[in-house]
């Protein structure tokens, strides 16, 4: 038996994949002969405590600041010719296992050499006919999802284990080692609205409440009566979380999922024409977690009325990331290559 050669490749986009990744990539190296780490997209927040083999541009999508994604920005850094090269040139043939959490350079690179491409990754879960599905039919947002990084197999991750193949999230170390206290503030990750709507909107909702608003659109702190505006940080974030009443954020995955696990109360607010995320919302919305369309004036009574009588959503999320990786390992890797170690525990 050899010990596998495996290309672990992350989608760079926000930082949902990346904090992922954290305890992945730790688990994968101990397992591995031979560990290679791919980030494509634009510039991570968070900083990467391991080696990073190769870094492309890939495909991303850029956030807007009216609560979407911003299309005009997202097609023009596409630059089709250094996508397809990228995807030329790297080398997946190489590995004895490609693993892709929605990176589209590894997938479309599997692709176009009929090499196997497994998936992990909370698409893959959002994907499943188990799943919760947005009421509205989004056929275009569906198709960008299931062809983005396609697979030919997939272990998702979700809000709760709907069917065989998905699990509860992967919430990091740093996050389960966190004592949470409650300060009375509120963190805000709206990542697609400007700073200038979220402090406007905000000190509107209420000025005693305090907020802290974590800004992608922000390069410094500044305060706002009771508003305080942050740039992105990701020790700066998990202290503010820790330490809060409550959550204000996108309909992401990792964010509600480290929020609902560390017993906030929770409000999500999902992007416009971001499929994904109105199918987090729905799987939300199920749970009984509050979900606002919107910050308009129209939006705000339910935003106050989460305020004052919102109340904190029970969850059981064990630590089962160890186990999915061996079940990945052991299920997909080719005859004749075994991991170097595996967990006492498998999921069945």
């Amino acid at each position: 038996m050899t010990p596998p050669r495996i290309l672990y490749a992350i989608q760079g986009t926000g930082n949902g994949h990346l904090a992922r990744a954290l305890d992945v990539v730790p688990l994968l190296q101990q397992r591995a002969g031979r560990l290679d780490v791919l980030v494509s997209g634009p510039p991570a927040d968070l900083p990467l405590p391991f080696a990073v083999r190769y870094r492309c541009h890939g495909l991303g999508f850029i956030f807007g600041k009216k609560g979407g994604v911003d299309f005009a920005r997202t097609f023009w850094q596409l630059k089709s010719a250094r996508l397809l090269r990228e995807i030329e040139q790297l080398r997946v043939q190489d590995y004895d296992l490609v693993i892709s959490d929605f990176e589209p350079v590894s997938a479309w690179a599997c692709q176009l050499r009929s090499v196997p491409c497994v998936a992990l990754s909370h698409q893959s879960a959002v994907l499943h006919p188990q799943a919760p599905q947005s009421k509205k039919l989004d056929l275009m947002g569906r198709a960008v999802l299931r062809h983005y990084a396609p697979s030919t197999a997939r272990y998702g991750f979700h809000f709760q284990a709907y069917a065989p193949g998905i699990s509860t999230p992967v919430i990091r170390r740093q996050v389960r080692e966190l004592t949470p206290t409650d300060e009375g503030h509120y963190t805000v990750y709206l990542p697609a609205f400007d700073e200038e709507t979220l402090v406007q909107r905000l000190r509107y909702l209420s000025r005693s409440v305090q907020w802290e608003v974590f800004s992608k659109h922000s390069q410094q702190e500044s305060e706002h009566g009771n508003v305080r505006v942050r740039p992105v940080s990701g020790a700066a974030f998990l202290d503010s979380l820790a330490r809060s009443t409550g959550v204000l954020c996108g309909a992401g995955f990792e964010t509600p999922a480290e929020a609902l696990y560390l017993g906030k109360k929770l409000l999500v607010v999902p992007m416009k024409n971001q499929f994904e995320q109105q199918c987090n919302a729905a799987a939300l919305a199920a749970m009984n977690v509050p979900v606002v369309r919107g910050l308009k004036d129209k939006h705000l009574p339910a935003l106050d009325y989460w305020l004052h009588h919102g109340e904190t959503v029970p969850v059981d999320y064990p630590d089962q990331t160890a186990a999915v990786i061996d079940k990945l390992l052991l299920e997909q890797l080719p005859a004749g290559v075994r991991p170097v170690v595996q967990s006492s525990a498998l999921l069945v």
